[in-house]
């Protein structure tokens, strides 16, 4: 397909995606290797103009991300493809897409539409439910579409596996290194493994992108990513996404780092999602099995639903930090920018903005958090840009309406 442009949208369930999407499009999660809006564009051979969410979302301006949009910003001048966020495409030929109209689909689910130029955009209602609208010629893609965050959670290491073997070629062992199993492991450009770490193939590749560095003694796991200029400064890490410019030290499992995530000291983190800028404190550790092997619950913003899995750990949003030896029970939601610490196990859903010890939460207050966010990623070279302050400050206004700043 030529001389068209690429759209995402959060449907309704996206955006209920707690604790993420308050603060990022769906979009903008990672999944495998990576993110779900560059998979799309990869798969599809598109680039995406933008991602058509939640209205209080539009302004985002994160950095290597695509804006979000309104609706009616869309132009009608070019071909436009619609794909909603939570489908997640397989590797194919996108030569296969007709130049339109078509409706878009992944098991017969409705997730996307090809509208020609000059055609109207699908209404705000399509975008919300597309699963209600039928009609134009449908074409089959191959891929699925994420229910719940915990199911992309569950899905990364096969999804990394997957990724890594159609986006990476082996670069053989680097000295010092001892490789177990024949699976792959990729080195990106500037990447470093000192001597004595071990990486274990055996179960799926390994990917350690550009700029990334393992310290000795680690012991990885595959299927493994690790983003570019990401640190691992020891510990056994394994069956994970790791995004960009990570610090990552102790025991983590079966879990996806957004980026810029600071787990620096030991600890487990298990089967759990964090977004961007979370800073753990020493001996932080999450539960992701209860103790009778029952299934777990998750708290939504439509209430608390069984997951059906036995392995469900926490969801951290964007710029939340744990305090020294925070304890996080299976299941655990704590919403963007809380500040959680004094050793006690905080509640299973803690509200965005939350600052306290255990139960004993009040709101954080804005100018201290915008503070401090700005102190954390000039750390980092980076700075928090006009966008994302707005998105924030919109954000901690809906959880704190009867609070001053």
């Amino acid at each position: 397909m030529t001389d068209a442009v690429l759209y995402l949208f959060d449907d309704r369930r996206a955006r209920t995606w707690a604790p993420f999407a308050l603060t990022r499009p769906v979009g903008e999660i990672r999944y495998g290797c990576l993110t779900l809006r560059a998979r799309a564009e990869r798969v599809l051979g598109l680039s995406c103009a933008g991602h058509v969410g939640s209205p209080t979302l539009e302004g985002y301006d994160e950095p290597d991300a695509a804006p979000v949009v309104g609706a009616g910003a869309v132009p009608d001048g070019i071909t436009r493809v619609f794909l909603s966020s939570r489908a997640v495409l397989d590797f194919q030929d996108a030569a296969t897409l007709p130049e339109g109209p078509a409706r878009l689909t992944v098991d017969e689910e409705t997730v996307g539409w090809i509208v020609p130029p000059g055609a109207a955009a699908p209404t705000p209602e399509a975008l919300l439910d597309p699963h209600a609208e039928a009609g134009d010629p449908s074409v089959d893609l191959v891929g699925e579409v994420l229910g719940w965050p915990w199911n992309l959670v569950a899905g990364t290491p096969r999804r990394v596996a997957r990724d890594a073997s159609r986006l990476y070629s082996d670069g053989g062992d680097p000295p010092g290194v001892i490789r177990l199993g024949d699976g792959l492991l990729s080195m990106g450009e500037g990447a470093r493994v000192e001597p004595g770490v071990v990486v274990d193939t055996r179960d799926g590749p390994v990917r350690i992108d550009d700029g990334a560095t393992v310290e000795g003694p680690a012991r990885l796991v595959g299927p493994l990513y690790v983003g570019k200029r990401t640190t691992v400064f020891g510990g056994t890490v394994g069956t994970s996404s790791i995004g960009p410019g990570c610090k990552v030290r102790g025991e983590v499992a079966d879990s996806v780092l957004l980026g810029f995530v600071n787990k620096a000291h030991d600890g487990f983190l298990g089967h759990a999602l964090l977004g961007r800028w979370v800073n753990l404190g020493a001996l932080t550790t999450n539960s992701d099995l209860k103790n009778n092997y029952g299934s777990i619950r998750v708290w939504t913003p439509e209430g608390p639903r069984d997951t059906g899995l036995v392995k469900v750990g926490c969801f951290l949003g964007d710029h939340v930090k744990t305090g020294i030896g925070t304890l996080l029970n299976t299941g655990t939601v704590i919403g963007a920018g809380s500040n959680v610490f004094g050793g006690l196990m905080p509640p299973s859903a803690v509200p965005p903005f939350s600052w306290g010890s255990g139960s004993e939460l009040g709101p954080y207050r804005l100018d201290k958090f915008l503070e401090t966010a700005e102190t954390v990623m000039a750390r980092r070279g980076q700075s928090l840009t006009p966008g994302v302050r707005g998105i924030l400050k919109r954000a901690w206004r809906a959880a704190h309406p009867q609070k001053m700043v």
